[in-house]
């Protein structure tokens, strides 16, 4: 049976992974068969689409109306029967959030989930908000039988073994009872983890590292990357990776290989 390997990246900037060519380097040794990358910060006409054009792969952007913010970008070697952009709320939309592509009888979602700010603040209210919006509209995709893949940058860590220092981690957003309790839901709701259902004890896996005092070199990270699998897809994922040796970003790729 084929099988086809599907990533994520946040890549905090294409422009900047392309200057420094760790971008091309991921994507000519990797060759995943679908990427979905987050936070590009770029409009289309600012890359070159070369890049990824010699290499089999059909583009489709969900920009942000503010220069230079957030943005998605979905690269795919199979043809998406069709794609859709955004979750459906201008609220959301203009921000370049999501984007969402058939293939058959699955639906493959990537998105950029909001960041909460410091404590307290609106955005946690908004990124909240969004949370209850996507979950929703992932609940009716698979009311009308398809089955899902969502994956990207959710900006929250589920458990304790997901980040290096839980203790400051609750200093701020990201780590909060009421943001970790959406994962639970999601659990709840018929959707898996991949990377913790392949991987349930292993430590030290982190998606994310902050620049300050070089933590990505200490691996004082965080897990808030991930690939997940509505229930009925489970059996047809067959590795679940993190690839922290990626570089080129603060966050790195992680992935599923799925039979298809």
């Amino acid at each position: 049976m084929a099988s086809l390997t599907i990533s994520s990246w946040n890549v905090n900037g294409l422009r900047a992974a392309v200057r420094t060519g760790d971008f091309q380097g991921w994507l000519e040794t990797s060759a995943p068969d679908i990427v979905g990358m987050q936070e590009v910060k770029a409009m289309p006409e600012q890359v070159a689409e070369a890049l990824w054009h010699g290499h089999g792969y059909n583009a489709h952007w969900h920009t942000a109306e503010k220069a230079g913010y957030s943005g998605a970008l979905l690269l795919s070697k199979p043809i998406p029967d069709h794609v859709s952009l955004g979750i459906g709320d201008p609220e959301f939309d203009r921000e370049g959030r999501m984007i969402e592509a058939d293939y058959g009888d699955l639906t493959l979602i990537t998105a950029y989930f909001p960041n909460g700010g410091k404590r307290g603040t609106d955005r946690l209210e908004f990124k909240l908000r969004f949370y209850a919006a996507f979950l929703d509209h992932a609940n009716a995709l698979r009311a009308s039988g398809r089955g899902v893949i969502f994956m990207g940058d959710l900006n929250t860590a589920h458990r304790e073994i997901d980040l290096a220092r839980p203790d400051e981690a609750m200093k701020g957003t990201g780590f909060l009872p009421e943001e970790r309790e959406w994962i639970d839901r999601l659990v709840e709701n018929g959707y898996v983890d991949t990377f913790r259902r392949f991987h349930p004890d292993t430590p030290d896996q982190y998606s994310y590292w902050d620049a300050w005092r070089e933590r990505r070199a200490r691996n004082i990270g965080w897990r808030i990357d991930y690939v997940f699998v509505s229930d009925d897809l489970l059996p047809r994922v067959k590795r679940a990776f993190i690839q922290q040796d990626v570089m080129g970003s603060d966050h790195c790729p992680v992935g599923i290989e799925l039979e298809v």
